[in-house]
């Protein structure tokens, strides 16, 4: 199974592409699309584009894209959360399923914890791939949002997906034990 996994932003958006057949990973490709600077429409028609023409260079089966968080800036969240949606359009274009994971999901899999580094997240997606060197930061995070789907893939997904509902109902998780 080939898998795309995107890490979305304004200026920069990672994507990246790894190939799973058992337990065993192996990349196939990684990079950034940078937009150029200017209005907003214009810096969305490139992330949908160039996402469009990723999955056609690659033909993965299946993609993953990470979760906005909400940062300390309102607007700098809703300017991520319309790149995140022009990348979402172009996987969905293209019939692919897409699987969502939060950061905190992505650092887990890839460095085993949530609070992980972004240097850590790229020396790990290094060592699971085997790769000669570091990837960048952006194509580290898209490659790790790939592996995180790889390895927990639909489970994690509707894990997160359950988690509201059960917290809605006063059910939470704590130290792997139920609480509430």
């Amino acid at each position: 199974m080939k898998i795309l996994g995107i890490d979305p932003g304004l200026r920069t958006t990672g994507f990246g592409v790894i190939h799973k057949q058992g337990n065993t990973l192996s990349y196939i490709a990684s990079g950034t699309i940078k937009t150029p600077d200017g209005d907003l429409p214009s810096r969305l028609k490139v992330i949908l584009a160039s996402v469009g023409e990723v999955v056609k260079s690659y033909t993965p089966d299946c993609a993953a894209i990470e979760k906005v968080f909400v940062n300390v800036n309102p607007h700098s969240t809703l300017l991520l959360g319309q790149a995140r949606g022009a990348a979402i359009c172009a996987l969905v274009a293209a019939d692919l399923a897409v699987a969502e994971y939060t950061a905190l999901q992505v650092k887990q899999a890839v460095a085993g914890h949530g609070r992980a580094q972004k240097a850590q997240v790229q020396e790990m997606v290094a060592r699971l791939l085997k790769l000669p060197g570091l990837p960048g930061t952006d194509a580290a995070d898209a490659l790790g949002v790939a592996i995180c789907h790889a390895h927990g893939g639909g489970v994690l997904s509707d894990l997160g997906a359950l988690a509201p509902a059960l917290a809605r109902k006063g059910i939470r998780m704590r130290g792997g034990r139920l609480v509430g």
